[in-house]
């Protein structure tokens, strides 16, 4: 990468990925610790806590993994062939395809690697996010896929150390759309909830002092570590997970994608964020909408309720099928942007 396109590209993780997330995301858990420490009840609505999800639709969430089949070509600095569309198109197809058969026949197993995607996916996201912005202190690969492991889990894992019960109910939803059952009551155990958050509070503490090498990155990344930590032990969860894919991985993402796109990363330097936004967001525009019609369809087709948890639920079902082709497509990314690094170091 020229050293101008990586500048452009630090300055659109600031500007997109970090800056919104880190206003957002401070706010809300200053708000929830003022109001538990008040004791004041809000009476909100039933429904009021899935509104962050259900702007995942389309504000970012859903969006940003709709500029897929742009976003390889994007990175390796080609053009956008047919060829690329069509494995693209073929990676959703088989791999999201699979998935959707694995929910039929195995749904217990099915949720289970939901969540394991999306912590691995999550984390990766992460990752790209504090390498952008300079990482020098992710200088081992222990460091590395340590740091994947806390930044994934701290969406994925937290939330269940003080909300077992809304972390069973969301979950058993997407295994009951299919007429399974958890069977997991274990796992919601205070014991074995206080087991799992000493472990990974331990993990958490051991990834950040083995990073401690370089002042300025390694202070970004504990303090960014510390407020997750406080954002998913105080926020209920369905506020919380909504409120991050929406404005932390989502928008860390949309920030990617901008920066590989020379057009719009053209359109930050000359008129700004808003008009890099524009530019991806014009991008995503047909799949989302794509998308949009194929959950209406499923939800027609299964004949669900128009209860607010049964509606989340097979929303969530749908992006898990398809986060796992969009994993490898991030993934095909990863892959293209550190070989044009190398050869870009080399020449």
């Amino acid at each position: 990468m020229r050293r101008d396109d990586a500048s452009a590209s630090a300055a659109l993780m600031h500007a997109v990925g970090c800056r919104p997330a880190w206003l957002v995301v401070a706010l809300l858990t200053a708000g929830s610790l003022l109001v538990t420490a008040s004791g004041v009840d809000l009476g909100l609505p039933a429904w009021a806590p899935y509104l962050p999800l259900a702007a995942s639709l389309v504000v970012f969430g859903l969006p940003h993994g709709a500029v897929d089949h742009l976003a390889p070509a994007h990175a390796a600095g080609r053009p956008v062939t047919l060829r690329v569309l069509v494995a693209v198109g073929g990676c959703y197809l088989l791999l999201g395809g699979a998935y959707a058969a694995l929910w039929f026949v195995a749904p217990v197993a099915a949720a289970v690697l939901f969540v394991a995607l999306t912590w691995l996916h999550w984390g990766q996201g992460d990752l790209y996010a504090l390498d952008a912005l300079g990482g020098s202190h992710l200088d081992s690969a222990g460091v590395r896929a340590g740091t994947v492991l806390v930044r994934g889990g701290l969406p994925m894992l937290v939330p269940l150390l003080r909300y077992p019960d809304e972390y069973r109910r969301v979950v058993d939803a997407w295994v009951a759309l299919f007429g399974g059952d958890l069977h997991a009551g274990w796992l919601w155990a205070p014991t074995t909830r206080a087991a799992l958050g000493v472990a990974f509070a331990v993990l958490t503490g051991l990834v950040l002092a083995a990073s401690h090498r370089s002042g300025g990155t390694w202070r970004r990344d504990a303090a960014e570590t510390g407020l997750l930590w406080a954002f998913f032990l105080v926020v209920p969860p369905l506020v919380a997970v909504g409120v991050y894919f929406c404005v932390w991985h989502s928008l860390r993402h949309v920030g990617r994608l901008a920066a590989v796109d020379d057009r719009a990363r053209g359109a930050f330097v000359d008129r700004g964020t808003l008009a890099a936004l524009a530019r991806t967001g014009w991008n995503a525009v047909p799949l989302t909408a794509v998308s949009l019609a194929g959950l209406g369809g499923v939800a027609v087709v299964a004949g669900v309720g128009t209860e607010p948890r049964v509606l989340a639920a097979l929303y969530l079902v749908v992006v898990a099928v398809l986060t796992l082709p969009h994993v490898a497509v991030v993934t095909w990314m990863d892959l293209v942007e550190d070989a044009g690094i190398g050869r870009a170091g080399g020449s």
